[in-house]
């Protein structure tokens, strides 16, 4: 019985970064790692939605200063306008509020920058198959970011669709707390805090944090 082997599909990795050494070592790297192929590797360019189109890659492959870490503002913009790219990000800090935007905004791969060569082609490969990826040090931070989003019925009066943690940024609002307060009691940073808060705001169409806390509080019994 003859065995035939099937060569595993080529991936298509586009690099894109500030640093010339990087783009090229990284090419050099990622060259020797079997199937997978850098079809390109450039610094940003207002012209960049235009080369990936034209370079037609699986993986987006960009460190953070391009990405616009630490809101990712290029993801949305890229995702938008070629949907089947998936996005890894390296060279990232091990830090919970970076992660949980990077997925946010769709960052499908979060290597971490002491990241070793056979670490990066094996995320490569696993986004392109479909998975993610995410650093067993910050998995934890996914599984309490899941728990605390997650609607429930409100506390507060009538269920206005909040999550658990905008419940209770709204009941710290109510009781006079800065967002910088909030930050220290829940243990996040203040960037995280005003995020919330924006979302809930928009969530609710209060023009205020002070407005928000009002459509909140339950209604007040009639005399």
């Amino acid at each position: 019985m003859t065995c035939v082997s099937v060569e595993p599909e080529v991936i298509r990795v586009f690099i894109l970064a500030e640093n010339r050494l990087l783009r090229e070592a990284l090419t050099v790297l990622l060259g020797k790692k079997g199937n997978i192929r850098v079809v390109d590797a450039r610094a940003f360019s207002p012209q960049m939605v235009s080369q990936l189109s034209e370079a037609s890659p699986d993986i987006l492959l960009s460190d953070s200063s391009v990405l616009g870490a630490p809101d990712f503002r290029l993801v949305a913009e890229v995702r938008a306008a070629l949907p089947g790219l998936k996005v890894v990000a390296i060279g990232m800090e091990e830090d919970r509020d970076t992660l949980l935007q990077a997925v946010r905004e769709g960052v499908l791969g979060y290597v971490l920058k002491d990241a070793s060569a056979l670490e990066l082609a094996s995320a490569v490969r696993a986004v392109a198959e479909g998975r993610a990826v995410c650093p067993p040090s910050l998995c934890m931070a996914l599984f309490e970011f899941v728990a605390e989003e997650r609607p429930v019925g409100l506390r507060l009066g009538h269920d206005l669709g909040l999550t658990r943690r905008e419940q209770q940024l709204i009941e710290m609002i109510d009781r006079g707390l800065t967002n910088k307060e909030i930050a220290g009691q829940l243990n996040l940073s203040e960037q995280t805090v005003k995020n919330h808060v924006h979302r809930m705001l928009r969530k609710l169409g209060a023009s205020d944090r002070l407005a928000a806390a009002d459509l909140c509080r339950p209604p007040r019994a009639m005399a």
